[in-house]
């Protein structure tokens, strides 16, 4: 079924958070863990504006229908972080602006300038192509969003994170829906697309967030919510997922990446 793109127009919107009783997080506080956890997250969530950027430097920016989608998906992006931000204030620890800033100066040179001309330079290349890998690239990343959302309601097992954390998952699934769509349309009408996205994931997909932050937090992140019994099923689900991709069959994507940061799926 094809993805609405007039209905997610009309329905996009923030997170709802007006029946949240947000001091219910002093009565009951997350644990360090969780707060780690929510660090990371909202780092991702405010840094899609910058994801964007680097998109609209590529063949994506010519498609109207992925342009609509973008903003769209941009717009609730930031709601996520923003939520989000919300449970980290009344946990008295650093969150909105200062922490954001932060986030995109510690790019450098690097994230700022070089990402956004690499990835143009290399879209020019491959042209109409690129656009299969942006979508199939989008939809594991929102794949692993959902799933760590996911885990960490299962280990934190916190009544108002969970209404919280499960709300956005909503979003998420619709986020899903579209680059699945157009990943899948794509991929199946060109060989040429499905080798050249077989090759970037291999290549170059790491798990969300890590290009971001220090390798060190991504590991604990990955430990964290993917080690053990119930994380390793969590990671082998993405990958078949990614397997039923055409042309992307046998990669084992996510288990190979996440092993890169020291986390062995059993």
């Amino acid at each position: 079924m094809s993805f609405n793109l007039d209905t997610y127009k009309r329905e996009a919107k923030a997170v709802i958070v007006d029946d949240i009783d947000f001091d219910d997080f002093r009565d009951q506080p997350l644990s360090p863990e969780a707060l780690r956890c929510l660090h990371y997250m909202t780092d991702v969530e405010t840094h899609t504006v910058c994801y964007l950027r680097d998109l609209l430097v590529t063949p994506s920016h010519q498609n109207p229908r992925i342009t609509t989608f973008l903003t769209m998906w941009n717009f609730e992006e930031f709601w996520h972080g923003d939520v989000i931000d919300r449970v980290l204030a009344v946990h008295d620890e650093i969150n909105g602006l200062p922490r954001h800033e932060s986030v995109r100066v510690n790019q450098g040179f690097s994230g700022n300038v070089l990402a956004p001309i690499t990835q143009c330079l290399a879209a020019a290349v491959i042209g109409e192509d690129f656009i299969a890998t942006h979508m199939t690239w989008g939809a594991v990343n929102e794949w692993s969003a959902h799933a760590a959302y996911g885990r960490l309601i299962e280990l934190e097992q916190h009544a108002t994170l969970t209404k919280i954390l499960q709300r956005i998952q909503q979003q998420e699934s619709r986020h899903l829906a579209f680059y699945m769509t157009e990943a899948r349309e794509r991929l199946e009408r060109s060989r040429r697309a499905q080798r050249i996205t077989r090759f970037a994931l291999k290549r170059f997909w790491a798990p969300v967030g890590s290009t971001i932050t220090t390798k060190a937090e991504t590991q604990f992140i990955l430990r964290y919510l993917f080690q053990g019994g119930a994380g390793s099923r969590m990671v082998r689900m993405l990958d078949q997922k990614v397997d039923k991709l055409p042309g992307q069959e046998g990669l084992s994507l996510v288990s190979k990446s996440v092993a890169k940061f020291g986390v062995s799926v059993a």
